[in-house]
């Protein structure tokens, strides 16, 4: 069986969290579709897998928290009624959470957009922070009492809810046009946070990141996510290079650095070596054996 070496899967790897479609990925690296794929699987286990354990103890001081809107299949509206409420079929919310400070993105979680996804995601969170943090999110109101469960009341929790009037302008220039911001209240939850540290605008900042670097993200195209296991391989792939790899352009070093939780400069041919290292040993084959004429 053939077997990329490390230079191209480098290639493969560096252009996944480049805003590539598969598709285009095959064409350029001269590889097969199947080939892709296989390597987006192999390292989004191996990255899920480091975050996972390594992605622990961070020293952070606020954090600020935001979901991001995606499908899988098809929108919720187009889901096939025999096909509602499976898993990985519709709708897809990431769950994010970064340190204000040394942008590090300490934890992830995609699904739904309900109660469950909202304590899991928080619960997972307080497992990583080493400390008491202000934590600002938006008004969805799961928060509540997922922060409650995971957090009681060793944190400083504030929501932030914006207020947008309706797109300016007419037919498609409306349709296609931002709203209009008008305010936003702050409220405090629980402890004391100090109002003006509440602020969604570093993770609201990560969003837009994540769609300008995977394809799966781009609006009004067909590049959606055909699979949920894909689609979280894709994330754990670019969360791990945001983390480690991608030197960040406010801090001038990577926020794995920053927050030190690291004490090197990753490069994406070390993520191909992480990559490398999590497949398992070839199988040893027995003596040949010649097929019996008769």
């Amino acid at each position: 069986m053939n077997k990329l070496n490390r230079e191209k899967r480098v290639q493969i790897l560096s252009m996944l969290v480049e805003g590539s479609s598969m598709r285009s990925i095959s064409r350029v690296a001269d590889v097969s579709i199947n080939t892709v794929t296989k390597l987006l699987v192999d390292a989004g286990n191996a990255c899920a897998a480091f975050h996972e354990e390594h992605v622990r103890g961070i020293n952070a001081s606020r954090v600020q928290c935001d979901e991001i809107w995606a499908f899988c299949g098809s929108k919720e509206k187009n889901v096939a009624p025999a096909q509602k409420g499976d898993y990985g079929v519709g709708d897809v919310w990431t769950w994010t959470a970064i340190d204000a400070d040394s942008k590090l993105i300490c934890g992830y979680l995609a699904g739904k957009r309900d109660a469950q996804y909202a304590n899991a995601f928080m619960l997972d969170l307080a497992s990583r922070l080493n400390s008491r943090v202000q934590l600002t999110t938006d008004g969805h109101k799961p928060y509540l009492k997922a922060v409650e469960g995971a957090f009681g009341f060793q944190v400083d929790y504030a929501q932030l809810v914006k207020i947008y009037g309706p797109p300016v302008g007419h037919g498609a220039e409306r349709r296609y046009s931002p709203a209009d911001f008008v305010s936003a209240d702050k409220t405090p939850i629980v402890g004391h946070p100090r109002f003006e540290h509440i602020s969604t605008s570093f993770v609201e900042r990560q969003n837009l990141t994540m769609r300008m670097s995977m394809r799966r993200f781009t609006r009004l195209t067909n590049a959606f996510s055909k699979k949920m296991e894909n689609h979280i391989h894709a994330l754990a792939i670019y969360f791990h290079v945001y983390n480690f790899v991608r030197i960040h352009k406010s801090l001038k070093t990577t926020p794995a650095l920053q927050a030190r939780i690291t004490d090197k400069l990753w490069s994406m041919a070390d993520v191909a070596a992480l990559v490398e290292a999590n497949e398992p040993a070839p199988a040893k084959r027995g003596p040949y054996k010649p097929r019996n004429s008769n």
